[in-house]
């Protein structure tokens, strides 16, 4: 705890010229009545915590090792751009959207009422207060239902599908030509993925909107939030919406995955070594940085069009036309209001996509395969 006089003087030698160091004096035997240190393992509650968390940490890795060991044994290897390889991804992807989104969904309830009407809350902090005292943590929770299926069965059309594309598109171009248009590649291929994944969320994305904004809510479960639009609209309604989503969906996955691609690229290109020299842990760190970064990106280009969707699902009468009812929206509400509720959508898009990505190259990692992205090595290139 304290420091000894050899410390003291070599910490102060300079400060006059006739100091010098005197030897440390002789250890003696401990007395009998000191403390035996085997019995104190640490001497702080934080010291003491801090191991805990270690040994926690290191069986947990520990753990995590043994089963992707033993799934990689049973599964024999994935090759690469095999069926089994777009079957892993797709089942990655409906990890990564399908969790994330249901576990933001605060955040999203508050943004939609919002989005509807900016007069109805002050802040986020008075809104889900408001929402707890009427309605309990249910009702904060307020279309989960809808979210999780639907983000489910996008995440995994989107993911799989833009590995599918990805490789559809680079088989094309050649392999020095994908080099050369690699971005361009990464945006054709994440559109036709949004673009099939998007038919797959549209019904779900209806029933979820209006879920949240209505109070109280016009339905209390997925199914029967699909009934009720079936029974009032027919099946069209679920679809009404989907060319404001494709609208919203497809720049924002554009953006989503040719930024995350380039970010991880630019990451690796400035720490020393290659992307292999780095561990599982390290590649999802850098998953998730760029995979914030793109969310930001994300959240940006596709606001206005976030903004619409949910007018629409919300304010659309029965008959009114797409053209229609998106210019009394845009009169309604004029450009400003496009821009409505960005800052939280930011917050949110950005962390929920950082951990989009670390889930999906995390579940990657423990079956065996490679993480998303990175630069390929240079002789690959001049080839």
């Amino acid at each position: 705890m304290f420091p000894s006089y050899t410390a003291i003087s070599q910490a102060f030698s300079g400060c006059s010229a006739f100091s010098r160091p005197q030897p440390e004096p002789q250890s003696q035997a401990p007395s009998k009545w000191t403390a035996r240190h085997e019995l104190y393992p640490a001497w702080s509650a934080a010291d003491d915590a801090k191991d805990k968390a270690a040994r926690l940490s290191n069986a947990a890795v520990a753990e995590i090792e043994k089963a992707s060991n033993k799934v990689q044994a049973k599964t024999g290897g994935i090759e690469l751009y095999s069926p089994g390889f777009y079957a892993a991804c797709t089942f990655g992807g409906v990890m990564a959207c399908g969790l994330t989104h249901t576990a933001v969904t605060p955040l999203d309830l508050v943004k939609c009422r919002r989005q509807v009407d900016s007069k109805m809350y002050k802040g986020n902090f008075e809104a889900w207060g408001k929402i707890g005292r009427a309605e309990g943590l249910r009702g904060v929770f307020t279309g989960w239902g809808p979210t999780f299926w639907g983000y489910s069965v996008q995440g995994g059309l989107k993911y799989g599908g833009y590995e599918f594309f990805k490789k559809f598109y680079g088989d094309l171009a050649g392999e020095e030509n994908f080099h050369k248009y690699k971005t361009a590649i990464y945006l054709a291929g994440s559109a036709s993925a949004e673009f099939i994944a998007d038919i797959g969320l549209c019904p779900f994305e209806a029933v979820k909107v209006r879920m949240q904004t209505t109070i109280p809510p016009f339905a209390r479960s997925t199914l029967g939030g699909i009934n009720v639009i079936i029974g009032k609209e027919g099946f069209g309604g679920l679809y009404k919406g989907l060319y404001p989503l494709w609208g919203r969906q497809i720049p924002y996955t554009m953006m989503k995955f040719a930024s995350f691609e380039t970010v991880v690229e630019m990451i690796y290109h400035r720490l020393p070594g290659s992307k292999s020299d780095y561990g599982k842990g390290a590649q999802t760190a850098v998953s998730f940085s760029a995979g914030y970064i793109a969310g930001i990106l994300c959240a940006i280009v596709s606001h206005p069009a976030d903004v619409m969707v949910s007018k629409l699902n919300a304010t659309r009468q029965q008959g009114e036309s797409f053209g229609a009812a998106t210019g009394r929206i845009y009169k309604d509400i004029g450009f400003k209001g496009l821009w409505s509720g960005l800052p939280i959508r930011i917050v949110m898009i950005g962390t929920l996509t950082g951990l989009q990505w670390m889930i999906y190259d995390s579940f990657k990692i423990f079956i065996g395969l490679p993480t998303t992205g990175g630069a390929p090595p240079e002789e690959q290139v001049k080839n």
